[in-house]
């Protein structure tokens, strides 16, 4: 983070307090009760998405494509799931309310890595839906692997770049309001409030980065099942166009549980009530890497089928092994 300071004078010194407040939920009535919730959520979450990706690991029917998108979107939950819950329950269950400044704002950069890389996962998958059911003689030219590696490395690429210019930007203030962050975790919105010299850059990215991150991906997604929608009311019946759209039920329900709380949230954060605001923000960061790994294995036959049939491979194994 030296790169923006020394871009403005090696003179300039900022104030950086030693540890930060998470001061967020407080006053809330049986609280406790929500971070077992929370410690139960994490271990649902584990399991399943590492069951989701052990199962595209093994079956090479599942090497696909579209899987790389899901096992992708797996990694993700896991790894925001871990970046997040394990933390949150240290601070709010075991009473740890104080951060160092620099965990603070890996802390930051780890959950909206992970947060705003689900936005991107549900756009590539919802890219595979338009090509598998306007172009289904296509799919396998205009979706191919490496299409969707690069797709994936991409937004991996400007996802990184966006948080790394958003935490470097936190670097330039100085933090001598209050030390008190009035959320669940190291949140970018709260941090730069608490600046006692110019946070103008910090100001625009907080309103860019939702569009960018959340409307876009959301209106192309939109725009998408319109699309196939309004194709296939003039191209097929109305049994065969229920048919197509049952293979985006999955999709579908992620798009929802994801992207519903998260636009309420950031849309109408300033007129929320902050504990409000926060539990919902904080149940958006939690619910969907738990959920999407159930709903892929209960509504996605591919993964079901594969399920059944590694469970039965494992059940061979063992009775020859007796």
């Amino acid at each position: 983070m030296n790169l923006f300071n020394s871009a403005l004078g090696e003179n300039i010194t900022f104030v950086r307090p030693a540890y930060l407040l998470i001061s967020g939920l407080s006053g809330i009535q049986e609280m406790k009760h929500y971070y077992v919730f929370l410690c139960f959520v994490y271990i649902v979450s584990v399991v399943g998405n590492t069951t989701v990706m052990a199962v595209i690991c093994l079956d090479r029917n599942l090497r696909t494509p579209k899987y790389i998108a899901v096992f992708n979107l797996a990694f993700v939950d896991l790894l925001g799931s871990s970046s997040l819950m394990p933390k949150l329950i240290d601070i709010f269950l075991f009473n740890h309310r104080y951060i160092s400044y620099n965990d603070c704002l890996t802390f930051l950069f780890f959950c909206y890595t992970c947060l705003c890389m689900q936005s991107f996962n549900l756009l590539t998958l919802s890219y595979d839906r338009l090509i598998a059911i306007i172009h289904p003689l296509h799919y396998h030219v205009k979706v191919t692997h490496r299409f969707m590696m690069a797709s994936i490395v991409s937004f991996w690429v400007f996802e990184i770049i966006v948080n790394l210019i958003s935490v470097g930007l936190l670097t330039r203030l100085s933090i001598c309001r209050s030390v008190s962050i009035n959320s669940y975790f190291c949140d970018h919105g709260q941090i730069y409030r608490l600046a006692c010299n110019d946070n103008f850059p910090n100001y625009v990215i907080s309103c860019l980065f939702p569009v960018l991150i959340f409307w876009l991906p959301f209106l192309f997604i939109l725009l998408s099942y319109l699309y196939i929608g309004c194709t296939l009311a003039k191209v097929a019946t109305v049994q065969e166009g229920l048919k197509a759209f049952k293979t985006c039920t999955a999709h579908l329900s992620l798009v929802a549980i994801y992207f519903i709380p998260v636009l309420i949230t950031f849309t109408l954060m300033e007129k929320i009530n902050p504990n409000a605001r926060i539990v919902n923000l904080s149940l958006t960061s939690i619910l969907p890497p738990t959920l999407n790994p159930i709903i892929y294995v209960l509504q996605t036959q591919e993964i079901k089928k594969s399920f059944k049939r590694l469970l039965k491979i494992r059940g061979k194994s063992q009775m020859i092994k007796k």
